[in-house]
């Protein structure tokens, strides 16, 4: 990949320091873990390319310094290169095998870093440190570097420097603070990085498909199925906690490196730990008590909070989906307004509030709810009277009356009375029931419905 980069005369950003580094600065063994996408196989294409010996058909040594000209750096032993090293374990984790994994892979380890009596070096790479117990038991001289420690910190993502200069080159100035909110907001010891992936793909699609505004691009990179693990398995705790840092806001949480899969849902920690190395989570601040380290962490960026946000919905609507809607529809048809306010406000006592104060997911909310009515068919913004209702159920059988529902967001709780007394207005202003009648009904029934974070108040027209 390396040599591509430099035969091809591309655009690249000089890390050849990690070269220096990786000499320097790390083990017998180094392992550096950083999140997806963040350069790791370009990095260790760039060291098999200073490293490896190449000859040519005639069997002479390949000259390779083109390769190197004009960058920051200038035996018989071999040096062992290896990526992802923890992509088998998450798949055989998530297969059902990862015990015959970790034996296979710490076997493996053993044999090629431990008694290989010709290694100069080597350098592993992954997303996660495993628990040196599981898989690096033997590897004493085993050096780590995760996203805590200040060494390589710049060997990876692109910095703030690095990253304004290559959107300069484009002449995309104005595009910087953008790719700032969207993609900046990683910490590798203390130097501030941008996910690399997702700026290229930022860059690329401005150039190429002229499009102006950012997208979620590394989110794609992978299923995010811890993610969606962690929402959908969350108990009420977890999800205050990602409540809280959807809205903004931080949490605290002990840290600690060791880490294997199958700890991962062993404690809510465990779990935090994991987003926290593998690019979900960063850094805000941390302090020692006693023995321990404790890690002040929010959301890096809007495209992971995108991602968070995409796992959520599809969590909720789901249990939307799989509510028994009976004692609802038949309260609606009874006009028991206590009862459907019980139904709704428990249903959204199971959500998570970013999406609280935004009258559209109510109105798709309790929309989805009514779908499934018997004998009734439900329209959204169809135009009755001398406006459009929220919603409509209309009868399919030409004794039962129609039933209008108008939806109004309120952010304080004592004002969910007014947002409610607006609904009536409305109905009444826009002459809703008339249009109903004038479409052939026998009559209407209107609710007005107001809700506030996780709650609803119900009313019925007189």
């Amino acid at each position: 990949i390396y040599k591509e980069f430099i035969d091809q005369d591309m655009s690249y950003i000089d890390k050849t320091l990690l070269i220096r580094d990786s000499v320097e600065k790390g083990g017998k063994v180094t392992l550096l873990t950083r999140p997806r996408r963040f350069g790791k196989t370009l990095a260790l294409s760039m060291l098999r390319t200073f490293f490896e010996k190449e000859y040519d058909y005639d069997g002479n040594l390949a000259d390779k310094r083109r390769y190197f000209e004009g960058k920051k750096i200038i035996g018989e032993d071999v040096i062992v290169l290896l990526d992802e090293y923890d992509v088998p374990l998450e798949n055989a984790y998530y297969k059902g095998f990862y015990h015959d994994m970790v034996d296979f892979i710490r076997s493996l380890f053993e044999s090629v870093l431990k008694t290989n009596d010709h290694l100069a070096f080597a350098v592993v790479m992954g997303c996660l440190r495993i628990s040196k117990e599981s898989i690096f038991t033997e590897l004493n001289h085993l050096a780590i570097n995760s996203v805590r420690d200040g060494s390589f910190s710049e060997g990876f993502g692109f910095t703030e420097d690095e990253t304004v200069q290559m959107l300069t080159d484009y002449r995309m100035e104005d595009r910087i603070p953008k790719a700032r909110e969207w993609y900046d907001g990683y910490l590798f010891g203390e130097t501030e990085i941008y996910n690399p992936w997702s700026v290229i793909k930022y860059v690329y699609s401005i150039v190429n498909d002229g499009r102006k505004f950012p997208e979620t691009y590394w989110a794609n990179t992978s299923s995010n199925q811890i993610i969606m693990d962690m929402v959908w398995q969350a108990d009420e705790d977890m999800r205050e906690e990602l409540d809280h840092l959807i809205q903004g806001g931080t949490i605290e949480k002990k840290i600690h490196e060791d880490i294997t899969y199958d700890d991962i849902h062993e404690s809510e920690d465990n779990l935090w730990n994991f987003l926290f190395f593998t690019g979900y989570m960063k850094k805000v601040s941390e302090r020692r008590e006693g023995e321990d380290i404790y890690l002040t962490m929010t959301i890096p960026n809007v495209e992971i909070h995108s991602i968070y946000r995409n796992q959520i919905s599809g969590w909720f609507d789901k249990i939307v989906k799989g509510a028994d809607r009976t004692e609802l529809h038949r309260a609606i048809m009874e006009g028991d307004t206590g009862r459907i306010e019980d139904y709704v406000s428990d249903l959204l006592e199971k959500s998570i509030s970013t999406f609280d104060s935004k009258e559209g997911f109510y109105h798709g909310f309790f929309l989805s709810l009514l779908y499934g009515v018997p004998r009734y068919s439900v329209r959204s913004n169809r135009e009755e009277g001398d406006g459009r209702p929220d919603i409509v159920l209309y009868p399919n059988r030409p004794k039962d009356k129609a039933i209008i529902f108008e939806v109004k967001v309120r952010k304080k709780f004592n004002e969910m009375e007014d947002g409610l007394e607006e609904a009536y207005r409305q109905i009444r202003d826009k002459k809703y029931e008339e249009g109903v009648l004038d479409d052939g009904y026998i009559g209407s029934v209107s609710y007005g419905i107001c809700f506030c974070k996780k709650s609803c108040i119900v009313g019925k027209t007189i």
